[in-house]
């Protein structure tokens, strides 16, 4: 009897113990806490970041400079919430052209939320399709290894007017894309985001991307073989069939 009211106590104690430590009562270790399974994002440069690393054509882009004139791409990366690490926050990308030392004639902008776990979500994308310069642009300025590019579904009017802009493929968001070896293995796989963006980093290499089919839509686009080089980003566009005609 005497052993189990010893054991009993001992319970009672831990349980104590856990509650206090529970409501801040009781420091633990920090080899007690297990790490989190994501990078910790501590400042807007490192936001600006983990967006980049989801849409690659931000990868060349700084932060905003308000003592450069005629600046047509920055970023911009704001915390969510005054507190310490982790913390969300909202990052915004913008890319301006057509006299751009005036200010900038046209303006696409991004807007990311991105949270404490690392996950990327775009709250909103405004302004006119990026002209093909501009686009060549932001993909010179990129200089990560891996392949990345844009997925897109058309046509999106049964007879498209000249000029018109409301008849432009439409991205394609939550395509799955499947990246295979030289030897036709799966190497990774991804997702494409809201605005039809995609990137997966990838060593040195030759490979296959394999677009795969979409709900809704008609057909699917060819695998397209391409190269990885060190250093230096591998840009596709895909193009799914909306069967419009």
């Amino acid at each position: 009897m005497r052993t189990l009211r010893r054991t009993i106590g001992f319970v009672a104690v831990l349980a104590l113990s856990g509650l206090l430590a529970a409501c801040g009562g009781s420091s633990a270790s920090p080899a007690s806490s297990p790490a989190p399974s994501f990078t910790i994002v501590d400042s807007p440069a490192a936001a600006a970041k983990a967006v980049a690393a989801r849409t690659p054509l931000f990868a060349g882009i700084g932060p905003k400079d308000p003592d450069l004139i005629g600046q047509s791409a920055w970023y911009e990366a704001t915390p969510k919430e005054a507190a310490k690490p982790p913390v969300a926050w909202s990052v915004v990308f913008r890319v301006g052209w057509g006299d751009c030392p005036s200010g900038c004639i046209d303006w696409h902008v991004w807007t990311y939320d991105l949270g404490v776990d690392g996950t990327v979500t775009l709250v909103s994308e405004t302004g006119p399709a990026l002209p093909p310069a501009v686009v060549e642009g932001l993909r010179a300025g990129s200089k990560v290894s891996g392949v990345g590019g844009h997925v897109t579904a058309g046509p999106v009017c049964p007879v498209v007017q000249p000029g018109a802009t409301n008849c432009d493929d439409r991205a394609v968001g939550d395509a799955v894309l499947v990246v295979t070896g030289a030897g036709g293995q799966e190497v990774a796989r991804v997702t494409t985001d809201a605005a039809g963006q995609f990137f997966v980093g990838l060593q040195p290499g030759d490979y296959t991307l394999v677009p795969q089919p979409v709900e809704g839509l008609m057909g699917t686009p060819a695998a397209t073989p391409f190269t990885v080089t060190d250093g230096s980003e591998t840009f596709l566009d895909v193009s799914y069939d909306t069967g419009i005609r």
